[in-house]
């Protein structure tokens, strides 16, 4: 089974390229600096290394998700299948590649502890009736405010 789950933050905003053919589709790359658990390690200069940096590639919808509401700084949560190849550069020289393969990325914090880390990024239209998360009462639990439609609730 060749699954993978990353959580990190993008080293910069993503870049987007769409394929030429008949059906256009986006190809969205970026890289998630993700920090390592226990033990560090050194790189090649000597310097202790804390986090390894993963370059990741959204197809299609997540492509145009990604480069509309990912940016640098943010830290995002990443699953797909991790995919290596190689390929001879200008020199000759054999190259090899790993990079993950996107199936699911999503947003691994809320938007004011984004905005709070210097990421700032749009958050998609949120309905202007929905109460704020400050509005919460001691257990939790949300007041719902006079006047919001039933239907308008993800349940009954």
């Amino acid at each position: 089974m060749n699954r993978v789950i990353l959580m990190g933050r993008l080293t910069r905003d993503p870049e987007v390229r769409y394929s030429q053919g008949e059906r256009s589709m986006a190809i969205t790359r970026y890289t998630l600096a993700v920090d390592r658990r226990g033990r560090r390690s050194q790189n090649q200069d000597g310097e202790q290394q804390t986090a390894d940096f993963i370059p990741c590639v959204a197809f299609d919808r997540a492509g145009e998700f990604a480069e509309k509401y990912f940016r640098q700084g943010m830290r995002v949560l990443v699953s797909g299948r991790i995919q290596t190849g190689s390929y001879t550069n200008r020199d000759g020289q054999r190259v090899y590649t790993t990079e993950v393969i996107v199936d699911d990325q999503e947003f691994a914090d809320s938007r004011n502890a984004s905005a709070g880390d210097g990421g700032s990024y749009q958050q998609p239209y949120q309905p202007a009736s929905r109460p704020a998360p400050s509005s919460a009462i001691g257990d939790g639990f949300m007041n719902i405010p006079d006047g919001v439609e039933d239907e308008g609730l993800p349940f009954n």
